[in-house]
């Protein structure tokens, strides 16, 4: 009777021990440096791209001990990382990349610095003032806009979906409206959290 006891008392503990809850939070720190990277590049060409993780080697040793492989068998383990890291460079980001960049070199620039157009409060840009912008080029400077504002939504989305996390979509667009406006030229507008526009 002795012996079914402890052994319903260890099976119970094992699995106690066993159901464990990861939660998976946002990394933030590591959202903010590669967005940071990222619009460097778009803005001024000076973002580097992501450097890939290297892979550890374990120690030299004697090995496994035999009561820590039983244990690993009974309890998957369960990492987390020091310093988690957002995946945001794949083909699809990439290609996003380049098409900002020529804008930003190209038409939006011209907008951004002639203070027609601003970087808005959630991530987009936003043509802020028409009266600089002459009549006979208004189409073009919207179709800008449209094309940027399609980009940065998939910017978003796609980073949150590279990640394995859709629901992060938000909380990167938000990293990322903070550094276009860290990175905004000296005269560029933004929109403030209100959404009144500021120079820079």
């Amino acid at each position: 009777m002795r012996k079914l006891v402890y052994l319903i008392l260890t099976t119970v503990t094992v699995a106690l021990v066993g159901c464990v809850t990861i939660n998976v939070y946002f990394p933030e720190a590591a959202a903010q440096k590669a967005a940071d990277q990222f619009i460097g590049n778009v803005l001024d060409g000076t973002g580097k791209a992501p450097a890939e993780p290297k892979k550890e080697t374990p120690p030299p040793g004697n090995g496994p001990q035999p009561s820590a492989m039983l244990l690993d068998l009974l309890i998957p383990a369960a990492y987390a990382a020091d310093a988690p890291n957002l995946q945001i460079q794949n083909a699809t980001t990439e290609a996003i990349r380049g098409r900002m960049r020529a804008r930003v070199q190209g038409a939006l620039g011209g907008l951004l610095d002639s203070g027609a157009v601003g970087f808005t409060n959630d991530g987009l840009v936003a043509l802020r003032d028409t009266a600089k912008v002459p009549l006979s080029q208004r189409a073009q400077a919207n179709a800008t806009v449209a094309d940027e504002n399609r980009d940065r939504n998939e910017l978003y989305r796609e980073i949150a979906q590279a990640n394995g996390h859709p629901e992060w979509q938000d909380q990167i667009r938000t990293t990322f409206a903070k550094g276009w406006v860290k990175h905004a030229h000296a005269g560029w507008y933004y929109q403030n959290a209100a959404g009144a526009w500021q120079q820079k």
